[in-house]
């Protein structure tokens, strides 16, 4: 069976620690230049290089973007950051730049060069230059089939890396410039606005004749792969992707521990309609978006955007993390992020915690005070849990 790689993304080293905690075997992360996503923490190069620490100490990988689109203006100091990323001892870059990756041939040595899904690569062909040209793996375009990719894999000559979770561009793989047109911001520079999650009044002839109370607008649902997943290991593909270095440390945890349990479910050989039907479950815990399958099942129809709406919701279903937990009188000290009264059925999650649903009893406020119903964010509260958790665990409502 093939030992499929899953790839978490990380916006700060808490993040990175929890992805590896939840099962990543590799995460990827932005440093303070040359990277998209400007907007996430990012990290510095101390920083960097406690994340390979970190990681390497847990069997994992560490993969830095390189991937913005560069101009002349961009490119100084190029050589030293990518020396500097060598010598950290990072497993691998990401590029979308023809000279970046022939410069980084040219000066390292240690770290595998990846073609990033920027490039928007649909094809053996395309495969094959890059790896004449120095790359170690390629990132496909989200824009292919099932049955293309298929095809492909019995052609290519490079490990092939593809996204099964997290947000679509409404473009060409990340080529829109509508950011670049309605706020000078680039998105191939790392300052996507998202414009196409924008609401719009549709205007024709100076006269508007869109609903006030229906704005428009293009944004896609997010991908959500979790259906093919027995496929894509079936078809020998090197490494799975989620998107999000945006996202947060609740997210991170929830996906990449249902793809986790998934890909490893599949590897026992267990039932494939169980273990995806679990999955599905598991991963509604960290929608905010509705979801679909991409281009997987071949490409899309209107019932893939969110034409009229940004789709954008917010998840209430996350109520704290664990800070401590006395094991003799099962009572957990909790970190509060959303409402909670004693009627709702919760449960814990971690990387050594199989979720399992109970009434929360024995609440008490941060003075100590016997309540029913916690609501004041970051407030440290206690409950009694009537199984071992961890520090660290997340703390959930069941989905009903």
């Amino acid at each position: 069976m093939n030992q499929i790689e899953l790839l978490a993304p990380a916006g700060d080293l808490h993040r990175l620690k929890t992805a590896i905690k939840f099962g990543a075997n590799a995460v990827y992360i932005g440093g303070k230049r040359f990277s998209l996503r400007s907007r996430a923490s990012n990290f510095d190069l101390d920083t960097i290089q406690e994340a390979v620490d970190f990681a390497h100490q847990h069997g994992s990988k560490v993969f830095v973007t390189v991937n913005m689109i560069p101009h002349d203006e961009d490119l100084e100091g190029l050589d030293d950051y990518l020396i500097a990323l060598n010598k950290i001892g990072v497993d691998a870059i990401i590029v979308a730049s023809l000279a970046i990756l022939k410069r980084a041939t040219e000066l390292t040595t240690n770290m595998e060069v990846h073609i990033s899904t920027q490039y928007s690569i649909t094809n053996a062909a395309t495969i094959d230059f890059y790896k004449q040209q120095g790359a170690d793996r390629v990132v496909l375009a989200r824009e292919n089939t099932l049955d293309e990719l298929d095809a492909l894999m019995d052609k290519t000559s490079l490990p092939i890396e593809v996204f099964i979770h997290g947000g679509m561009c409404v473009n060409y793989s990340g080529r829109c410039t509508l950011s670049n047109y309605m706020t000078l911001r680039d998105a191939n520079r790392g300052g996507c606005a998202q414009s196409c999650r924008w609401k719009y009044e549709m205007i024709k002839d100076d006269q508007i004749m869109s609903d006030p109370n229906q704005l428009f607008s293009m944004s896609s649902k997010d991908l959500n792969a979790i259906e093919v997943l027995p496929d894509l290991i079936r078809l020998g593909v090197s490494s799975l992707k989620i998107e999000g270095r945006m996202k947060t440390e609740y997210y991170i945890a929830t996906v990449v521990s249902a793809y986790r349990r998934a890909i490893d479910a599949i590897n026992d050989n267990k039932d494939p309609q169980t273990v995806i039907s679990r999955a599905i479950t598991e991963l509604k815990y960290a929608e905010n978006r509705e979801t679909f399958g991409g281009f997987y099942d071949g490409h899309p129809t209107v019932s893939g955007h969110l034409y009229g709406v940004n789709g954008a919701g917010v998840n209430q279903n996350f109520i704290g993390v664990v800070t401590d937990y006395d094991e003799v009188n099962q009572i957990a000290s909790v970190q509060v992020r959303n409402q909670l009264s004693s009627d709702d059925e919760i449960e814990v999650f971690g990387p050594k915690t199989q979720p399992e649903g109970f009434y929360p009893t024995q609440m008490k406020d941060s003075d100590g005070v016997d309540t029913n119903r916690f609501y004041k964010p970051m407030e440290v509260v206690s409950m009694h849990i009537p199984y071992p958790v961890s520090k660290d665990d997340f703390i959930r409502k069941i989905i009903k």
